[in-house]
C-alpha cells in the first residue's frame, strides 16, 4: 500500500489551539506546535507490525512562558521547529519503544528537555490502522516538574568540623 497524506488518511488530531490547563499561578505561555509531521517507523506489538515500517503522524505543541524572542527576533531565544523536525526524524529511525504512549512519552521528554518547552502536548496517531477507523493513538500532557527548593548545603560546616580535627559520626570513647 503506498502512503499518501490526504485529510482522509490523516485526522486532525490534537488541538494545537486549545491552551494547556491552566494552573493556579501559571504564567502565560507561548505556544509553539509541528502539525501534521508524518514519518516512517517500526512500532507495535503485534507481529504484522514488527518488520516493516508503518506511517506515524505527530502532532505536538509545547509552551514557553513568554518567550524572549517576541522581543529579541532572535531564533536561539524559543523553540526552533526545524530542530524538533530532525529530532523527531531521528527519534523514529532510532528509537526501541513498541507502544505509542511510550513513543509520546520520549517526544514530550524531548521536548521538556533538549528544547526547554515548560508544557508540551503531543499526539501520536497510526492513520488506517484498522480499516473501519480513520486512525488511532495516544494524546498526552506534561509539565515540567516544579522543583522543590533545595536544601541548605552543609558543606561548609562538615568542612569546618573536619579543620577543627572532628569527625562526624567518629567519637572517641
Amino acid at each position: 500500500m503506498t502512503y499518501a497524506p490526504t485529510s482522509r488518511l490523516m485526522p486532525q488530531f490534537l488541538p494545537v489551539d486549545s491552551a494547556p490547563a491552566a494552573r493556579d499561578g501559571d504564567a502565560p505561555l507561548d505556544v509553539i506546535f509541528i502539525n501534521g509531521f508524518v514519518g516512517e517507523t517500526v512500532i507495535g506489538i503485534h507481529e504484522d507490525e514488527l518488520h516493516r515500517t508503518q506511517p506515524l503522524r505527530i502532532d505536538l505543541a509545547a509552551g514557553l512562558p513568554r518567550a524572549l524572542a517576541c522581543d529579541t527576533d532572535r531564533i536561539g531565544d524559543t523553540i526552533d521547529y526545524g530542530e524538533v523536525r530532525s529530532a523527531l526524524r531521528d527519534m523514529l529511525q532510532d528509537h526501541a519503544y513498541q507502544l505509542l504512549e511510550a513513543f509520546a512519552e520520549g517526544v514530550a521528554n524531548l521536548l521538556l528537555g533538549r528544547f526547554g518547552a515548560h508544557w508540551v502536548r503531543v499526539g501520536i496517531t497510526k492513520p488506517r490502522k484498522f480499516d473501519d477507523v480513520d486512525g488511532v493513538g495516544v494524546l498526552i500532557e506534561r509539565r515540567r516538574a516544579h522543583r522543590a527548593p533545595a536544601e541548605p548545603r552543609r558543606d561548609a560546616e562538615v568542612l569546618s568540623l573536619l579543620a577543627s580535627g572532628m569527625v562526624p559520626g567518629n567519637r572517641l570513647r
